[in-house]
């Protein structure tokens, strides 16, 4: 699979996470195009802090390559990770970081902070933007939703 079909396929995970009533985050770890395995948010739902699209994403591939060292994968995912999924790329050995939207508000490749500037055993190639606009368009839909029906409940 090409970079563009990786990336829809973090897009769809996002997709199903808004469909769970989830921040819609998607993730998708590849090897040599390969998808080795896929997350989505899940914080709401499983009611845990560690429950992000990154971390599910990292964990599948972990378990389906028998091993913590992913140096021959490439992660996909829509938003720029947050510092503990920035901490997991950088400790599972990530190859390289495609990334969507970025996140202005928790963003640690780059729009806050970049972990992978300090002086870490690992640093991985970071590409930003693929599907930028789409990944952030179905971020602002989502929270646009959620905005609407606050306001629509304490209306009623």
């Amino acid at each position: 699979m090409t970079d563009l079909e990786l990336m829809r396929c973090a897009l769809a995970q996002a997709e199903l996470a808004a469909a769970e009533g989830e921040v819609p985050v998607g993730a998708v770890v590849a090897r040599n195009g390969e998808v080795i395995a896929v997350g989505r948010n899940r914080r709401e739902g499983g009611k845990n802090a560690l429950a992000h699209a990154e971390l599910e994403a990292i964990d599948g591939a972990c378990r389906a390559l028998g091993g913590w060292r992913l140096w021959e994968c490439d992660l996909f995912v829509t938003l720029e990770p947050c510092p503990m999924c920035t901490g997991a790329i950088i400790n599972a050995r990530i190859r390289r970081l495609v990334y969507g939207a970025d996140d202005p508000k928790a963003g640690s490749c780059g729009s806050v902070t970049d972990l992978f500037a300090l002086p870490y055993n690992h640093k991985p190639a970071v590409e930003r933007g693929l599907l930028a606009e789409e990944s952030a368009a179905l971020l602002s839909g989502f929270f646009a939703r959620l905005r609407a029906a606050r306001a629509e409940k304490q209306e009623a």
